[in-house]
Formats: C-alpha cells, sequence, structure tokens
C-alpha cells in the first residue's frame, strides 16, 4: 500500500473522509437539538435574542436577553470577532481564549446551568462543530446609585449606603477592609429564583462554630424563590419572638466594622439590606453617630436612649397600675387633679390609654407610609389636633394624653425596636390594670425572662449582660475609646 494511503487503526483516506463527516453531521445534530431544547424552554420571553453567525467551520448561535446583557460588548468582543477572525481547526480552547475579547468565559456543563446563565445576563454560544457550550460574563443591569440610607442617617460619617447590586455591595466591603483573611462564600438559594447570596466573615476572627452553624443553615435552605433578606431572617432565628435576634444594617462601615469583631455578614442580591449575625439587644440601643462623633456628648445621648427606652416600656403601665389600684401612693394635690380631669371619661383608664396608644400608632403609621414631607407635616399637625380634640371631647384626660405622648415620643429613639417595644409596653399594661403593681412587676418580670431566653446563633441575645468571663466588649452602656473597642468581641469565647 502507498505510504499516503496508511493511516491510523488501519484506515484509509476515504474512511478518514467518512468519519470526519459522520462526526461532523452528528455534532450539527446535537447542535440543533440542544437549540430546540433551549428555545422550548425559553419559549415566550420576548427579550431573548438568537443570533446565528456563520464562521469557517460552520454555525454558531450566540444567546442572550438584551435587556439584562451588554449588547456593545457582546457585538464588538463575541460577534465581530467570530465573523472576522480565521478559525483554525475545531479547538474551542482556542475560540475561548484567543478569539474571544471577554475576561470571563467558561464552559457550561448542562442545559440547567445554560438557562441560569441566561437568565442571570450572560451570553451563551452553541457550535454546529463541538458539543461544547460557552457562557461569557456580559451582565449590565440598570442600577440604583450609591446613596446614604434613609433608615441610617448620620451627622458625621460615611454618606455611603448598600444597593440592590450585590456586585457593588461587595466592592464596598473589600474597599473598606482589604484583607487576604476576607473570606466570601457563595450560596446559591432559591429553586425558582437562584438568587446569590454571599456569606462575608473573617478567617481566623469569626468563631468556626458561628461560621458553620451559619452555613449549614443557609444550605438546608429549601424556600422557593428567596426574594428578600428577611427570608434569611427567619431562616437564622432560634424562637419566636417580637424581638429581631438577627441584625441588618444598609452602611457598609457598619457592616465591616462587625465583620472585624467576628460576626458573620450576609449579602443577598436585589436588596440593599445585609444581615448580620449573630445580633445583640445591646446594639439596638447605638447609633452609627455613636462612633463618628465626639464620645462624651455620644454617651450622654446613650443615656437619653437608655431612659427613653424604660419610658417607653415602663411609664404606661407604672401609672395605670398606681392610679387604679394604688392611688394613695400619689400626692393628695395630684390626686384631686386626677380625679378632676377625668371626671368626664366615659370609661376605665386603661380603655383611655389604649384608645390614645392606638391613635398614635395610626398616626406613626400614617406619617410612614404618605411622602416625606407630607407625612412629617401629618404627624405633628395631626397629634396636635388629636390630643387637643380628645381632651375637648371627653375621650381622655390630660394627664393621660401627656403619658401616652411621652411613651411614643420616646419610641422614636429605639426604632430598630419600635414594634417589639410597644407590644411588650401593651403587655405590661394589662397586668398593672388586673393586679396593680404587682401585676406591674410581673409583667416586667416575665419580659426580663423572655429576653434573657433568646439566643442569636448559639450566643445569648443579652450578651454582654452576664457574660463578661467569656467575651470581650467595651462598649455596654458608656462608649470606650475607638482603639479599646475595635476588637474581636468573641476572643476569649473562642
Amino acid at each position: 500500500m502507498p505510504p499516503d494511503r496508511i493511516l491510523f487503526n488501519g484506515a484509509t483516506n476515504n474512511n478518514i473522509g467518512v468519519i470526519i463527516m459522520g462526526k461532523r453531521s452528528l455534532l450539527h445534530k446535537k447542535y440543533e437539538d440542544n437549540l430546540k431544547e433551549i428555545k422550548k424552554s425559553l419559549e415566550n420571553i420576548f427579550d431573548i435574542t438568537f443570533r446565528t453567525i456563520e464562521t469557517d467551520q460552520g454555525e454558531a448561535t450566540v444567546i442572550f436577553i438584551d435587556t439584562m446583557s451588554d449588547i456593545q460588548q457582546i457585538s464588538e468582543n463575541i460577534i465581530k470577532p467570530l465573523i472576522k477572525r480565521e478559525i483554525k481547526g475545531e479547538d474551542l480552547d482556542y475560540i475561548k481564549e484567543k478569539i474571544l475579547n471577554i475576561a470571563i468565559s467558561e464552559y457550561v456543563m448542562n442545559l440547567q446551568e445554560l438557562i441560569l446563565q441566561v437568565l442571570s445576563g450572560n451570553t451563551v454560544i452553541l457550535f454546529s462543530f463541538d458539543d461544547r457550550i460557552i457562557y461569557c460574563e456580559t451582565k449590565s443591569y440598570s442600577n440604583r446609585g450609591i446613596e446614604e440610607p434613609p433608615t441610617e442617617t448620620v451627622i458625621k460619617g460615611p454618606r455611603e449606603g448598600f444597593t440592590e447590586n450585590i456586585n457593588d455591595n461587595i466592592s464596598l466591603v473589600r474597599r473598606r477592609l482589604r484583607n487576604q483573611k476576607l473570606k466570601l462564600e457563595n450560596i446559591n438559594i432559591g429553586k425558582g429564583s437562584n438568587t446569590n447570596v454571599i456569606m462575608v466573615y473573617l478567617d481566623g476572627e469569626a468563631p468556626s462554630k458561628l461560621v458553620n452553624y451559619i452555613r449549614k443553615r443557609l444550605e438546608d435552605e429549601e424556600v422557593e424563590y428567596l426574594l428578600d433578606s428577611n427570608y434569611i431572617d427567619e431562616r437564622l432565628q432560634e424562637k419566636r419572638s417580637v424581638f429581631d435576634t438577627i441584625g441588618y444594617t444598609e452602611k457598609p462601615d457598619i457592616a465591616v466594622t462587625l465583620i472585624t469583631e467576628g460576626r458573620v455578614v450576609i449579602l443577598v442580591d436585589n436588596t440593599p439590606f445585609a444581615v448580620t449575625a449573630p445580633h445583640f439587644f445591646i446594639e439596638d440601643m447605638t447609633t452609627p453617630d455613636d462612633y463618628y462623633s465626639n464620645k462624651y456628648a455620644q454617651n450622654y445621648f446613650r443615656i437619653v436612649r437608655w431612659v427613653g427606652l424604660l419610658i417607653a416600656l415602663l411609664l404606661p403601665g407604672l401609672y395605670l397600675s398606681i392610679a387604679t389600684h394604688h392611688f394613695k401612693l400619689i400626692p393628695t394635690v395630684f390626686v384631686f387633679r386626677l380625679a378632676v380631669t377625668r371626671a368626664g371619661v366615659p370609661y376605665p383608664m386603661i380603655v383611655e390609654i389604649f384608645i390614645m396608644m392606638f391613635f398614635f400608632q395610626v398616626l406613626r403609621e400614617a406619617g410612614i407610609r404618605l411622602p416625606q414631607p407630607i407625612g412629617s407635616a401629618l404627624s405633628i399637625v395631626g397629634a396636635l389636633i388629636l390630643g387637643d380634640a380628645a381632651i375637648g371631647a371627653g375621650l381622655a384626660s390630660e394627664i393621660t394624653v401627656l403619658v401616652v405622648a411621652l411613651a411614643s415620643i420616646s419610641l422614636f429613639l429605639i426604632p430598630k425596636i419600635y414594634g417589639a417595644i410597644v407590644i411588650w409596653s401593651n403587655i405590661i399594661m394589662i397586668f398593672g390594670a388586673v393586679l396593680g403593681l404587682p401585676g406591674f412587676f410581673i409583667g416586667f418580670c416575665i419580659f426580663v425572662s423572655h429576653i434573657a431566653g433568646l439566643t442569636s446563633c448559639g450566643y445569648p441575645y443579652l450578651f454582654p449582660l452576664g457574660t463578661f468571663k467569656n467575651f470581650n466588649f467595651k462598649d455596654l452602656i458608656l462608649r470606650a475609646d475607638l482603639r479599646d473597642i475595635s476588637d474581636n468581641i468573641f476572643e476569649e469565647g473562642e
């Protein structure tokens, strides 16, 4: 046999041609089948594009969603190079590395991953001469700009807040914490939504049992659609309570501070609220200004907030229990004044207080739901008019309006636990109305027992109260110097 007829495995040149043609035919058939399956899976989606182009080796189809992808990048860095560049051979590695001008391009392993990449805003490329499929990073979302979060405004300090774009949020964290120990673990949650969830912590600072606990809870999450970070909150909470044992923040500087203390921060795509764990009761009594402004002035305002907490929680119940069952404890002049002011009120004092508190809650909700300029005016004017009208109509006495107004205003000093304190204040009021001062103290003891029994990811919710030997914490009622409170709070506990 002539030398040019000697081929591998005893095949002839004619046989090789048949084999190559047969292989190409099979690949083209698989290419068409894949396209049909993809189009079937993505049917009735108006903004999806299938762009078929001719290359030197055969057809290629570029698939992307034009409302989520960078069209210019796809045209300049994917379609034009495939049309203009000569493709030598059928090696897809050569195409991926030498022809496509894309920073991130990888192979797709299955149809499910292909669909996910397309729905995420990336571009997928199918080739008729190769059964492998490439995806390219071409996401281009419409993002809200980085602004100051309305829920955590500061007088002095950083104005940046998280946005709905998880990539922007990651960059805000990385820019503040340039540390090789910073770990970001990606966990995809939601069978229907495929939401990206990033667990952020400092390796060596965050306790391993805390990291493992949160990771296990997130990986075991079986929710169909994860649309907001509150799904994560409820998953991590260990007991049912009106208090949030899992924290949240919109400010990257606060998130980074918690990370350096050994906490875990969870970023959820499509929401500007970062979840923080564990979360402690003491944190609800602090504000960002405590760490950006003068220490001595802010310590004074911290004491004001603690007093406001006691007023909002205890004052209505204490007033009700004394005025109803123990009026002998009230000075005589004040008793006569109280009797005169309540002379025209036709129902018991507990009903009077509940009616006025309900009115104030209605005003607060109206002020929150309405546009901000209108809502603030409504809250101020409405409270003044409502209080005066209630007194004039004989629905409430002046002293009751004063007590309810003082308790309601004090609640604004602790916005993060507003709802919890309102509910527990009502519970203590009921105990005080039924049993007097003994009932008031019973209600307060139940409140303390409840929060003392709460835990956050295995840590006591009232930390550091009663745990000084196990944890490092120098930021209790009063703030110490910043250099003394920047240590890992779990240092001794771990």
